[in-house]
């Protein structure tokens, strides 16, 4: 069975990291979003997305094809019913929103016309609609990736680790629980693993350097690095390549980013190719203990959380120099690069340059420098497809860029 992800129409409420990405190529729990479904599945997925990020995420067409909406958490009932739809069939929740459909090759072509000419509703109408006899788990904006990385940790360890046996541990550590699992070449020296309250999961070469404490849930992804004294507090994910330091909680960040030295992170979410300076820090709590409000790029203007806490989100190729002060609940577009003394706004446009004394425009072709030599320390190459899909997105986000 081909299974191909759709990128919900409300894609904009996860921008500034599904400006360039679709909502199931999000990282929460262990996996990505697209990860889940193919283990759950036992099949390759393809994503239905935006024309923009067509050529970096495909649609790949079947005989057969499922088509799941990409911004749900996979679940083992969700997983029975899917597999139990007849062709032609729709399954949808108790709000009437699609879950998934199963089309042959030819009415899947015919979906993903109506898709692109935004005339889905009217299209779904025709099928048949089975309703699921629970409640989704779903994630319909981008604070909900920290705020339900916990539940998807655990969720995607048990998953993972089924019938396997952990490397064994160094002795020289500290262990508390006994919900840890080391992979293949995964190092972590002379550091105290707390997996009383989740459990704790260093990925294939990982490595902890010593004096690092960690109290899960907790996912270190293969290739990252924990530098020395560390303090994690779950739930935090940090995804493959990266390199942290310093404190952090309640915190996912995707992979090739670093945070490696003091300073604290809390309740963020952090996208792809990011640095984030030393000393640098965020609020996470506001003074008043009052709820969090977001800038959204859906509306435009900041949004209620319905949460106390809540952090950073920083799209992908963001930067941030030595001591910066994010405010709580501090948007930072892709490609921006903020630096000085102060608080910066609460929502900073993507490819804008400075910090509190004022903005000037990140342009086109320094940051694409920038963005090569980056990559590059990681053997990694800006190809042609993603330079125009940040040029697109350069081109989305002119209107935030109000000094232009």
């Amino acid at each position: 069975m081909n299974c191909i992800l759709i990128d919900p129409l409300s894609s904009k409420n996860f921008w500034p990291l599904c400006s360039t990405r679709p909502v199931a190529d999000l990282r929460i729990g262990i996996l990505k979003i697209s990860e889940k479904w193919s283990q759950y599945l036992s099949s390759e997925v393809s994503h239905l997305c935006r024309p923009e990020l067509n050529k970096l995420f495909p649609c790949i067409i079947g005989e057969e094809n499922i088509l799941i909406s990409g911004n749900i958490l996979p679940s083992e009932n969700v997983i029975i019913q899917i597999r139990s739809l007849n062709s032609g069939e729709l399954l949808v929740d108790h709000k009437n929103m699609i879950v998934a459909i199963k089309l042959n090759e030819k009415t899947c072509k015919d979906f993903i016309e109506h898709y692109y000419n935004d005339t889905l509703s009217e299209y779904l109408l025709k099928n048949k609609r089975v309703i699921l006899d629970e409640k989704t788990d779903s994630i319909e904006f981008v604070w909900h990736i920290f705020g339900k990385n916990g539940e998807e940790l655990i969720k995607d360890y048990n998953l993972i680790t089924k019938n396997r046996v952990s490397q064994s541990i160094v002795s020289n550590n500290q262990f508390i629980g006994n919900h840890i699992f080391i992979e293949e070449g995964a190092k972590v020296q002379c550091s105290i693993l707390n997996s009383s309250k989740g459990p704790i999961y260093i990925g294939k070469n990982a490595e902890v350097m010593e004096g690092t404490v960690i109290r899960g849930p907790f996912a270190l992804c293969e290739n990252a690095v924990l530098k020395i004294s560390s303090k994690i507090y779950g739930p935090t994910t940090i995804g493959p390549n990266c390199k942290v330091g310093g404190e952090v909680n309640n915190s996912v960040i995707h992979s090739n980013s670093n945070k490696a030295h003091d300073g604290f992170l809390g309740n963020a979410v952090i996208g792809e190719w990011c640095n984030i300076g030393a000393d640098t820090n965020n609020s996470n709590l506001k003074n008043t203990y009052s709820e969090v409000k977001l800038w959204s790029y859906t509306t435009n203007n900041f949004t209620k959380t319905g949460s106390i806490f809540c952090g950073l989100i920083m799209g992908d190729h963001a930067k941030c120099g030595i001591n910066t002060m994010f405010n709580t609940g501090t948007v930072v577009g892709v490609g921006a690069n903020v630096f000085g003394s102060g608080f910066p706004r609460q929502f900073i446009p993507d490819f804008a340059w400075g910090g509190a004394s004022g903005f000037s425009t990140f342009k086109m072709q320094p940051f694409l420098e920038t963005a090569k030599a980056v990559m590059s320390r990681r053997n990694v190459d800006l190809n042609s497809d993603q330079i125009d899909l940040l040029q697109v997105v350069f081109n989305q986000t002119s209107e935030y860029r109000n000094w232009e």
